[in-house]
């Protein structure tokens, strides 16, 4: 039975708050038994080091 999750970004903007980006899909549970973590592109995060905004973060399985 495959189930909708929510990937949740842990990128954070300039001032230092979650961006709160984040994409849906589903998981079959039977087979994947742990939390998903994808790294994907986040627009909204602040990169320290280009001193632009948008950078590769990981998202976190949560719950919809």
């Amino acid at each position: 039975m495959r189930d909708k999750i929510k990937l949740v970004s842990t990128g954070k903007t300039k001032a230092g708050n979650l961006t709160g980006t984040f994409y849906t899909t589903t998981k079959n549970k039977k087979n994947t038994t742990t939390k998903l973590e994808f790294k994907r592109f986040d627009r909204r995060a602040y990169n320290a080091e280009t001193g632009k905004c948008g950078m590769h973060v990981v998202f976190k399985e949560a719950k919809i």
